[in-house]
């Protein structure tokens, strides 16, 4: 038997978890989720019936993107992107915090932003831009978002940076984040990122 994910392909959460898992070299089976049609065994596992959950062999369901991330690194991380004996730093937790927190919410009113006409498609994306800033100011400093070595915060991250950028590739592509753009184009054109996006 083997460790089963419940996932959904474009989920930016999902795919985050498909990366370490796939870098770590453990094998899994994996269950893709029509999210309008949720299996029972899912919801049976765990409530809240977002994606991406892993159910260990041993009944063990870890049902948060991250925490899937850091298993999956903790039994085998070859490329070392654990920056910390306890798994991650002070520095890589921020990082992630900020793209989870403020700029996920940022980012569902710009791609929603018909739902929300409070606001225009505009002002929501100037809401997102703080982090964009950020993360192209340090890519300035290095080729990576921690310096430069390719790191967890980056792969825990670009998924996201990836969904901002669908929105509107015209204007992303066409904007001042230039070591952002370089940086994103490099993580999707990767062979890591085309083998966990096979349908």
């Amino acid at each position: 038997m083997k460790p089963l994910l419940y996932t959904f392909r474009r989920c930016p959460y999902a795919i985050r978890a498909r990366i370490a898992i796939r870098v770590s070299g453990i094998e899994v089976d994996m269950q893709e989720v029509k999210l309008r049609d949720k299996p029972a065994e899912l919801l049976a596992c765990s409530p809240k019936g977002t994606v991406p959950v892993l159910q260990l062999t041993d009944g063990w369901v870890i049902d948060e993107s991250l925490d899937i991330m850091l298993w999956a690194l903790s039994i085998n991380d070859p490329e070392q992107w654990l920056d910390h004996p306890n798994g991650l730093s002070d520095k890589a937790m921020a990082l992630i915090t900020q793209n989870d927190g403020p700029f996920k919410k940022a980012l569902d009113y710009y791609k929603y932003a018909v739902r929300f006409p409070e606001h225009s498609e505009q002002y929501y994306r100037e809401q997102a831009e703080f982090h964009l800033l950020d993360l192209d100011a340090r890519l300035r400093q290095g080729d990576y978002l921690m310096g430069n070595r390719l790191t967890f915060p980056d792969m825990a991250i670009f998924p996201f940076i990836r969904q901002f950028a669908n929105v509107d590739k015209d204007w992303f592509y066409a904007s001042q984040y230039t070591r952002l753009i370089q940086w994103l184009d490099a993580r999707i054109s990767s062979g890591l990122f085309t083998a966990v996006m096979q349908k």
